[in-house]
C-alpha cells in the first residue's frame, strides 16, 4: 500500500498562511501610500463619487486660476482709473484758478501743464497686463488710442485735433469774424440781426430780446434764417433804457449783449448815444451792437467752437439736420403806397379800422389836410393848397397822402413807406404833423404830434392777408386746416407712424380711443394729433433715443440730436409728413462722426460731414455691440460668468480725455487783444465739463462696476473654497486610510503570520516513523 503526500499549499494552514501574506503586502501598500488600494477596484463602492469629486477639484482649481488672472486684471484697471481720477482733478483745479496769464507761446501754464498730463492719460490707457490691453475692450491685442501726436496733430493723411479745431474756429466765426450774424438797419430807424443761413450748426444762434427803449418795438427770432429787429418809431429812447440781444452758443451755453441808451458821447463799452433823431440814434445802435457781436464772437464763441470741435472729434454723438419747413399759416400784408386810406373790407389792402373819416383833418407845418368822399361837395376845389388840401378817401392811397404833405413841407427827399413804415422827410427840419382822429393816425403808424427832419413810423399792416407760408417753430400743430400754424406740404393723419431706432410713434385723433392709453411707451407711443405740436414730437423723438442733447427749431430747420449716430434711424408711414418737417427721401440717419466742416472756406461751410476717411481715429480699441464692460468676460464658477471690460472710449474716460486734449491745444495770439478773455473763457468751460454731470458716467461709477466684479469674485472663492474642502473629504474618505489602524493591523497579522510560521515549522518536524514500533 502507497501513500499520497500532503500538498501544504492546498492545505488549510497553507491557505491560512498565503491568506496573512497577502493582508501583510496590502497593509503594507496602504501604509506606505496612505490610499486604500493602488486601482479603482480596490477603492470600493464609493470609488465613482470619489471620481466625480476628482473632476470637480480640477474645475474649481481652473476657476480659482482664472479669478487670479481677473483680479489681477481689474486691480490694474482700477488703478489706472484712478490715476485718470488724479489727472482730471489736477488739471481742473489749474484750469479754475484765474486769471490765467499766457507765455510766448500763446498757452498759459496750465494748458501746457496739461499737455504732459494728456501723454499720461495715453500712456494708462494703453496699459497691457501680460500680452492684455485692458481699455480696448474685446480687441486685447491692440493699443486702446492712439499716440498722443497723432491725436493732436494728425498724420500725413489724417487731420488730428488741432486741425479740427481750427477749421471749426473758422466756421463758428465767419469770414467777417461776426459769429455767422448780419446786423443791418432795414430802414433809417431800425436795426435787424440775423443768423446767415438756416439750420447751420455754425455760430451764434438767435435766442431772444428784450426791451426797455421807449417807443421802440422788437420783434423775433423769426423768419428764415431767423432774425430779430429793434424799430425805435418816432421818438427816441431816454437815457437808461435798455435792449438786450440774448445769443445761444455752439456748445450750448448762452450769453446777453445788453446795450444801455446814453447821452454821452462818445459811448462808453455797452451803450449807444442817444442821437439828434431817431435815425441818428438807430445808427448808433447798429454800431454799437456791431461791436459787442464782434466782441463776443471773438472771446465766448471762440472758447465754445473749441469745446465742441473737440467734441465733433472725440464723442460718437451727431446730428441730422432737415431743410426749412414752413407751416400753413396767413400772413398780413404791410401797408404799402398803394394802400388805400379808406377802410375797407376785411381782406382789402386798406388802412385798418378805425381809418380815417369825411370831415378829419391833418395838420402839416400849420396847413390842413381835410378828408372827404368824393359824393359830397368839398368846401373848395379838391386837391388845392390854397389854405387847405382836400383828400378823396374813395380813390386816395397812402402814398398820394403822403405826396401832399411832402408838397405842404416842400422836402426835396420824398416821405417813404418800406416794410409798412413811414418815414416822413422835412428838408427844413420844422416838421410838425398832427391829426383830429388819433384813431386814423395810429393806423398810419404815428401818435401824438410828429416832429423832426426825419419821423419815421411803426410798422402798419393793411386788412390784406397773404397765404405766405412761415418757417415752422416748436408751436407749429403737427395737423390743422389752412391757414394755420400747422405743418405745410404735409401733414400727419390718424394711423400714420413715425418708426425712431425701431420703436413706433403712432398719431391718432382725441376722438378716437388709441389702443392704449395715450402717451404710454409700452412698444408704442401715441400722439394726439388735436394737441400735439412740433415741439411735442420732438420731444417724443429725444425720448426714444435718449439724447443727452434735446432736438432743436431754428428758422424752420429741424436739428435731429443723438449720442449714438450709428444708431439712428428714423422713418414714417407718410413720406409726404415726414417732408413736412423737413426731412426727404424717406429715412432720417445722423451724419457719423468724427464730424468735419464741410465745404470750402470753412467760414462760409453751412453743413457738418462724416469725417472718418480724414480724420485720425483716436480710439483703435473695440466699440461693442453691447456694453463696455461686457466687452470681456469669465466663467468662474459652474453657472457664473463676470464682465471686467473696459474701453478707453466710455463717456466717463472720453470727456476727461477731450476736455483735457482740448485745453492742450488751444492756442491764442500772445499779443491778441482778446487772447486773455479767450482763455479765461476756455478755462471755465474746462473746469465745469471735468466736473461729472448729473446722467452721465464718472469715473468713480466704472471703479463700482469693477469693485463689484471683485465681490463677485471674493464670493465665489470663499464659496469654492468650502466646495473644495467638502469635495476633498469624501475623496478622502474613499481612498485614504489610517496609518495608525494600518499600522496596527499589519502588526496583527505580522504576530498571526509569525505564528502561522511557526506552527508550520513545528509540523514539518513530525515524521511517522517516530510513531512506527521498534522491530
Amino acid at each position: 500500500m502507497s501513500i499520497s503526500s500532503i500538498n501544504y499549499g492546498s492545505s488549510v494552514l497553507g491557505q491560512s498562511v498565503q491568506n496573512l501574506n497577502n493582508q501583510l503586502t496590502t497593509l503594507s501598500t496602504q501604509l506606505s501610500t496612505g490610499l486604500k488600494s493602488t486601482n479603482y477596484a480596490g477603492m470600493g463602492v464609493n470609488e465613482g463619487f470619489a471620481v466625480a469629486a476628482r473632476a470637480q477639484l480640477s474645475n474649481l482649481t481652473a476657476f480659482g486660476t482664472t479669478m487670479t488672472n481677473v483680479n489681477t486684471i481689474i486691480a490694474a484697471a482700477n488703478t489706472g482709473l484712478q490715476s485718470l481720477s488724479d489727472i482730471s482733478g489736477s488739471v481742473q483745479s489749474s484750469a479754475s484758478s484765474s486769471p490765467q496769464s499766457l507765455d510766448s507761446t500763446g498757452q498759459s501754464v496750465a494748458q501746457e501743464n496739461a499737455a504732459t498730463q494728456l501723454s499720461s492719460m495715453v500712456g494708462i490707457l494703453n496699459t497691457q497686463v501680460g500680452d492684455r490691453y485692458i481699455f480696448s475692450g474685446s480687441a486685447i491685442t491692440t493699443p486702446a488710442v492712439a499716440s498722443t501726436d497723432a491725436i493732436m496733430n494728425g498724420t500725413s493723411t489724417q487731420a488730428g485735433l488741432k486741425q479740427v479745431m481750427a477749421e471749426r474756429e473758422q466756421a463758428d466765426l465767419g469770414t467777417d469774424g461776426m459769429g455767422r450774424l448780419v446786423v443791418s438797419q432795414p430802414t433809417t430807424t431800425s436795426v435787424q440781426v440775423g443768423e446767415d443761413a438756416a439750420g447751420s450748426p455754425f455760430g451764434l444762434k438767435l435766442n431772444s430780446v428784450t426791451s426797455s427803449l421807449t417807443g421802440a418795438t422788437v420783434t423775433g427770432p423769426s423768419g428764415s434764417p431767423a432774425a430779430i429787429s429793434v424799430a425805435l418809431g418816432a421818438t427816441n429812447p431816454n437815457p437808461g433804457d435798455q435792449v438786450s440781444f440774448t445769443f445761444n452758443l455752439p456748445d450750448g451755453s448762452s450769453q446777453t449783449v445788453q446795450l444801455t441808451a446814453t447821452s454821452t458821447s462818445p459811448a462808453p463799452t455797452g451803450s449807444f448815444t442817444i442821437g439828434a433823431t431817431p435815425a441818428d440814434t438807430a445808427s448808433n445802435l447798429n454800431t454799437a451792437l456791431t461791436s459787442s457781436i464782434s466782441t463776443l464772437a471773438n472771446t465766448s464763441l471762440v472758447a465754445a467752437s473749441a469745446v465742441v470741435a473737440g467734441d465733433n472729434f472725440f464723442n460718437t454723438d451727431s446730428i441730422a439736420i432737415g431743410g426749412v419747413a414752413t407751416n400753413q399759416n396767413t400772413t398780413p400784408v404791410p401797408v404799402s403806397g398803394t394802400t388805400a386810406l379808406l377802410s375797407g373790407a376785411a381782406g382789402s389792402d386798406s388802412l385798418p379800422s378805425p381809418g380815417f373819416a369825411a370831415g378829419d383833418t391833418l395838420t402839416v407845418n400849420g396847413t390842413t389836410i381835410q378828408f372827404y368822399n368824393s359824393s359830397t361837395t368839398p368846401p373848395g376845389t379838391p386837391g388845392s393848397v390854397t389854405g387847405t388840401s382836400y383828400v378823396d378817401l374813395a380813390t386816395t392811397t397812402v402814398g398820394g397822402l403822403l405826396g401832399d404833405i411832402d408838397t405842404i413841407t416842400g422836402t426835396t427827399t420824398p416821405s417813404t413807406v418800406s416794410g409798412g413804415v413811414i418815414t416822413l422827410n422835412d428838408d427844413a427840419g420844422s416838421l410838425s404833423v398832427t391829426s383830429s382822429n388819433t384813431n386814423a393816425f395810429t393806423a398810419l403808424g404815428f401818435s401824438g404830434t410828429v416832429t423832426g427832419a426825419t419821423a419815421a413810423g411803426t410798422v402798419v399792416n393793411s386788412q390784406a392777408t397773404t397765404p405766405t407760408p412761415l418757417p415752422i417753430t416748436g408751436a407749429t400743430a403737427l395737423s390743422g386746416a389752412a391757414g394755420t400754424d400747422s405743418l405745410g406740404g404735409g401733414s400727419f393723419a390718424a394711423g400714420d407712424t413715425l418708426t425712431v431706432n425701431g420703436s413706433t410713434i403712432q398719431f391718432y385723433n382725441s376722438g378716437t380711443t388709441p389702443p392704449t392709453a395715450a402717451g404710454t411707451t409700452s412698444g408704442t407711443t401715441y400722439v394726439d394729433l388735436a394737441t400735439a405740436t412740433v415741439g411735442d414730437l420732438l420731444g417724443d423723438i429725444d425720448s426714444i433715443t435718449g439724447t443727452t442733447t434735446p432736438s432743436t427749431i431754428d428758422g424752420g430747420v429741424i436739428t435731429i440730436h443723438t449720442d449714438d449716430a450709428s444708431s439712428l434711424k428714423i422713418t414714417s408711414s407718410d413720406s409726404a409728413a415726414l417732408a413736412g418737417l423737413g426731412f426727404s427721401g424717406g429715412t432720417v440717419t445722423a451724419i457719423q462722426p468724427p464730424l468735419r466742416v464741410g465745404g470750402t472756406p470753412p467760414g462760409s461751410a453751412t453743413t457738418l460731414v462724416n469725417g472718418t476717411s480724414n480724420t485720425v481715429q483716436w480710439y483703435t480699441g473695440n466699440s461693442g455691440p453691447g456694453s463696455a464692460r461686457a466687452s470681456s468676460s469669465a466663467r468662474i464658477d459652474t453657472s457664473e460668468t463676470i464682465n471686467f471690460g473696459a474701453q478707453a472710449n466710455e463717456q466717463a474716460i472720453r470727456i476727461q480725455m477731450q476736455n483735457i486734449a482740448v485745453f492742450a491745444a488751444f492756442t491764442a495770439s500772445p499779443t491778441g487783444t482778446n487772447s486773455a478773455a479767450q482763455i479765461n473763457a476756455l478755462s471755465q468751460r474746462i473746469s465745469t465739463n471735468l466736473t461729472p454731470q448729473a446722467g452721465q458716467q464718472s469715473l468713480a461709477e466704472m471703479q463700482t462696476d469693477f469693485a463689484n466684479a471683485q465681490t463677485e469674485i471674493q464670493a465665489a472663492t470663499a464659496r469654492q473654497t468650502q466646495t473644495q474642502t467638502m469635495m476633498q473629504n469624501m475623496i478622502d474618505q474613499t481612498e485614504d486610510v489610517s496609518t495608525d489602524q494600518v499600522a496596527s493591523e499589519l502588526l496583527a497579522v505580522q504576530n498571526s503570520l509569525q505564528a502561522s510560521y511557526q506552527a508550520t515549522s513545528m509540523l514539518s518536524q513530525l515524521s511517522l516513523v517516530k510513531y512506527l514500533p521498534a522491530g
